[in-house]
């Protein structure tokens, strides 16, 4: 393995954690949006609030990475892609902000109106931004960024049948993620009408999410022939591990089985991310950029490789903990109420 080639698999890795944890995140906001009035509705934002609390902004540590490595390591790329897509990235930045204004203005307003426009501002801003960040990919995946400083058509390499369906896919699969760690999280409160509730989502996630997927087949084959040749080839196997996991946790959640359901819906997601990753190399652009012609420097991809060791020794070893005292309650004090 190169060295420009160990470098994208440490960026794909970025993407991956982005995506598991930064979806299940946004996903999180997608249901508190749609929840509700009333008790049950109340109840399930306040678990929402609860479970994301002390967690939420350690997420954004794996877009950070992302941006940092391939504007480092793939200069070429970077610029190309930001400069092309360049509405989208700017409406997915953002929503970021907004998400966090609101996240973090609603669990301190006073009044109620203000408080409830807090709370619109995070469901909406969770929604819209995996939603652009998707046609991003799909812009990418489809071949419609072209090597250069804006090359590419500012509107049309974003809105197109494989972006906006991969706009979708993303907001449905940060959902499922989402509604199946809220079912633990509502487990871990003690709240069985909550573990239902999440339950009925999460199964109506993941059905919505598997349509889009079946739907992406067919647009994939219309129009970007590159990446559905790479998928029904390399990268099948992953491709139908994913499909795998993915059903196995949806046997788990229907049969109320607690253990295993988080590592199968997340390792579903993994899979297919990575069946991705083997159906669009060696490129980072399709057909026109491949990661051995973007890579920068090889001193570069030498320092990019050791301060990922280094990161490896300090910074995950305190996420982990971070996570681990998430999940056994020790960093919140109150219980979930509205």
């Amino acid at each position: 393995m190169s060295s420009a080639d160990a470098v994208a698999a440490v960026l794909w890795v970025g993407v991956t954690l982005y995506a598991v944890f930064g979806g299940a995140d946004f996903g999180s906001g997608f249901w508190a949006l749609i929840a509700g009035g009333g008790d049950r509705g109340s109840r399930a934002r306040a678990l929402i609030d609860w479970a994301i609390g002390p967690v939420w902004e350690a997420n954004h540590v794996w877009l950070i990475f992302m941006l940092v490595t391939l504007w480092t390591a793939f200069p070429e790329a970077f610029s190309s892609i930001t400069s092309t897509l360049f509405i989208p990235l700017s409406l997915a930045a953002l929503g970021i902000v907004l998400r966090g204004a609101g996240f973090a203005f609603h669990r301190v307003a006073r009044r109620r109106g203000g408080r409830r426009l807090a709370e619109a501002a995070f469901g909406v801003a969770s929604v819209l931004t995996p939603f652009f960040m998707g046609t991003v990919v799909g812009a990418v995946a489809s071949g419609r960024v072209p090597i250069g400083n804006a090359e590419g058509d500012p509107v049309t390499s974003w809105l197109n049948g494989v972006s906006l369906l991969l706009g979708a896919l993303f907001v449905a699969a940060g959902a499922y993620l989402a509604a199946v760690f809220l079912v633990s999280d509502a487990r871990r409160f003690g709240d069985q009408q909550l573990v239902a509730y999440f339950t009925r989502r999460a199964l109506a996630a993941a059905f919505v999410a598997g349509a889009l997927a079946i739907a992406g087949i067919f647009v994939l084959h219309d129009d970007a022939r590159y990446l559905y040749d790479g998928l029904t080839s390399e990268g099948l196997p992953l491709v139908l591990l994913s499909l795998v996991c993915g059903l196995g946790a949806l046997v788990l959640l229907w049969r109320g089985v607690a253990r295993g359901v988080r590592p199968l819906a997340v390792a579903a997601v993994v899979a297919v991310i990575w069946g991705w990753g083997a159906a669009q190399y060696p490129y980072l652009l399709p057909e026109t950029l491949t990661i051995e012609q973007g890579a920068g420097a090889s001193e570069t991809l030498t320092a990019v490789l050791v301060v990922f060791g280094i990161a490896v020794v300090v910074v995950l070893p305190a996420l982990a903990l971070l996570f681990v005292l998430d999940q056994r309650s020790l960093l919140e004090e109150e219980a979930p109420t509205e």
